[in-house]
């Protein structure tokens, strides 16, 4: 079997963890985290936002929460930023939507880490391939991404 592309870069890095192949095709949120035994706010969505014309950032955010664009907006400076399109984050990133992890990008990105992705102990991230996850510890996650910037990015009550 591939080893995907995200385990690649993690073995590269040094950081412990687990490649995780769903049995059938995931179709939610919902359903990844229920096959790999984790509550959906352990599943870390690579979310790629447009600055400009050629600049772009990641964001992580776990489970179901919703980016507020008012908080993105206010952080990066721009009144402007827009959502990357499916072709965009194949161009920027090097993975197909739905399977973008942090690691082994094409492209060096900035990325901002909602606290929210901390929360749990094991969380689990996109492989860079079609129904595999990669699962680890989100203090390995954090300690691999050393420059990612930790911001707020969902509104709460």
């Amino acid at each position: 079997m591939d080893i995907p592309p995200v385990s690649i870069a993690l073995e590269k890095l040094g950081v412990p963890h687990k490649i995780f192949r769903h049995e059938s095709s995931v179709t939610s949120l919902e359903q990844a985290a229920s096959d790999r035994g984790q509550k959906p706010g352990q599943v870390v969505r690579s979310i790629l936002f447009r600055v400009s014309e050629d600049e772009f950032v990641m964001a992580l955010v776990a489970g179901p929460a919703q980016i507020s664009w008012k908080i993105l907006r206010k952080h990066l400076g721009r009144s402007r930023i827009s959502m990357a399109t499916e072709e965009e984050v194949l161009a920027v990133t090097g993975y197909r939507i739905g399977t973008v992890g942090p690691f082994g990008l094409l492209n060096q990105l900035k990325v901002l880490i909602d606290p929210g992705v901390t929360l749990e102990e094991e969380i689990s991230i996109g492989s860079g391939m079609r129904n595999t996850a990669i699962i680890l510890k989100s203090a390995d996650l954090r300690h691999a991404l050393s420059n990612a910037e930790v911001v707020k990015l969902i509104e709460t009550d």
